[in-house]
């Protein structure tokens, strides 16, 4: 059996938060230069340049790129055969949480009640799902999640008779509804299937995917793909000011469901895809 010091996990989570918010993903950045070279609108190509001089100065500078540095979402596999030696998993992933955004000077996002709304003061807790798999490996990705996109999401309860064109529909209209508030262009999450507490999930978990990866089930890979194409018909474009770049990217993933049912879940995530992992 491995085992991993509660310590080195609280510095590499701590690593990756700063990381996270400094250093944009290569997939976005060129997802970004491939949108400046077939986006139509002029002002979109001007706002699509921008990300990346903010994107390139965020790196140089090691400042957020973002005024919002997000809930910090981690989504864990624990090897069966991994023990964590002085501590707790969870509590070493919210010591990261807080060192990384002390340490890096990153905005504290969260408060410790929705209803009386007192900063917490260090950015935890975190939002942590952990998945038990084979092997004795700690693999933790992590996401700094704005608030704007995460507020213009949207689950619903389909029946199954609304099939395929009632999920686009659903997707269709959340995407236009969000609208400019959302921070365009988009990274899109999309979970169908589950249940309830499931598809959210799903949506959330496509949203690690790198940008430009399709799904490995080529009839997914295919509604991926017509997902895209439907999106950026929509014209909202960068940053809400018109164009044919709505979405960067769209990420689908399914689980099986109740007979009676077909839950959807769109989880938006602005143009700043934040996403950074570590493997001990």
């Amino acid at each position: 059996m491995k085992e991993i010091a509660y310590q080195d996990i609280v510095d590499e989570v701590a690593r990756i938060c700063q990381e996270a918010n400094y250093d944009l993903g290569e997939d976005v950045v060129n997802a970004f230069k491939e949108s400046v070279r077939t986006e139509k609108s002029e002002a979109g190509k001007s706002i699509l340049n921008q990300l990346i001089e903010n994107a390139d100065i965020a790196t140089s500078n090691r400042v957020p790129m973002c005024q919002d540095t997000g809930v910090s979402v981690f989504i864990v596999k624990l090897g069966q055969d991994c023990h964590i030696a002085g501590g707790s998993l969870q509590e070493a992933i919210n010591e990261g949480v807080k060192k990384g955004y002390d340490e890096g000077y990153l905005r504290y996002s969260i408060v410790d009640d929705p209803i009386n709304r007192r900063n917490t003061g260090d950015n935890t807790p975190a939002v942590i799902h952990i998945e038990l798999v084979e092997g004795e490996d700690l693999e933790v990705q992590m996401s700094a999640k704005g608030g704007g996109a995460e507020n213009m999401s949207a689950m619903k309860m389909l029946t199954p008779s609304a099939g395929i064109e009632g999920v686009k529909k659903f997707i269709l209209d959340t995407v236009r509804e969000a609208g400019p508030n959302a921070c365009p262009p988009l990274v899109i999450g999309i979970g169908i299937g589950g249940n309830f507490e499931v598809s959210p999930y799903l949506a959330k978990k496509s949203l690690f995917r790198p940008v430009g990866e399709r799904h490995e089930d080529p009839e997914i890979a295919g509604l991926e793909e017509e997902l895209m194409t439907e999106v950026n018909k929509l014209g909202i474009g960068p940053q809400g000011m018109g164009g044919s770049t709505t979405a960067l990217d769209i990420k689908v993933e399914t689980a099986p469901c109740h007979i009676a049912a077909l839950p959807v879940a769109v989880n938006l995530n602005c143009h700043a895809s934040r996403h950074k992992h570590f493997v001990m």
